[in-house]
């Protein structure tokens, strides 16, 4: 069961995804996009997967002004677990083969998010420049993975500095978003999601780039 959930919560994004696409096409490059999109994706999935998502500390998400957000990347399903806490215009930051998923890389393109060739360093220290172009000049907000790859719910990954760097240059200040550990497992004859004691996303305080630190 646990397997046929798991297929149908990934067809349900290829659906809701193409449902989007008129959404998208309507409105091309406008950031409240993946907002809307975030929603119904990760509703949509979580209510499939029958998991459920205790949150801490949503009041320190800003909905009125730009942030950068930075959040542990755990597992594909941190988007039925994240998805719809993107607060209005907010673009992402996501790797370049995403483009290739049906439906969902042209969603994902058409929301204006970042999308960043990591084999190409130049490119990607562009797109950084210009998301915090952007962050200024049209009041986005930006959210990144700043581990770049999947920490399989072991722990924190090296942080990349990008999110930081932008953040710097457009003076906004960061939000630090958590998980804690998860596993996109399920167990009985339901297949409900095994999740673990405090699996849950807690939203931190605003911190100016100046009171960051890296070693």
């Amino acid at each position: 069961m646990r397997l046929v959930r798991t297929i149908l919560a990934w067809l349900l994004v290829l659906v809701v995804s193409l449902a989007g696409l008129a959404v998208c096409i309507a409105r091309p490059f406008n950031p409240d996009n993946n907002c809307v999109l975030g929603r119904a994706l990760s509703r949509t999935g979580r209510f499939v997967l029958g998991l459920k998502r205790p949150l801490a500390g949503l009041e320190n998400l800003p909905q009125d002004r730009p942030t950068v957000m930075i959040a542990n990347h755990q597992h594909n399903d941190d988007l039925f677990v994240l998805g719809d806490l993107l607060p209005p215009r907010t673009v992402t930051v996501g790797k370049s083969a995403l483009a290739w998923v049906p439906f969902f890389g042209q969603v994902f393109w058409l929301g204006g998010n970042v999308m960043i060739n990591r084999a190409r360093s130049q490119q990607a220290v562009a797109l950084v420049q210009a998301s915090s172009d952007a962050i200024t000049r049209d009041r986005k907000s930006l959210w990144v993975f700043p581990e770049g790859t999947r920490s399989r719910g072991a722990g924190l990954g090296k942080f990349k500095k990008g999110a930081f760097y932008a953040a710097i240059s457009a003076g906004a200040p960061i939000t630090m978003i958590c998980a804690a550990a998860y596993r996109p497992e399920s167990s009985g004859v339901l297949g409900s999601p095994q999740t673990g004691p405090g699996s849950y996303p807690a939203a931190g305080g605003n911190h100016r780039p100046d009171q960051c630190r890296h070693s």
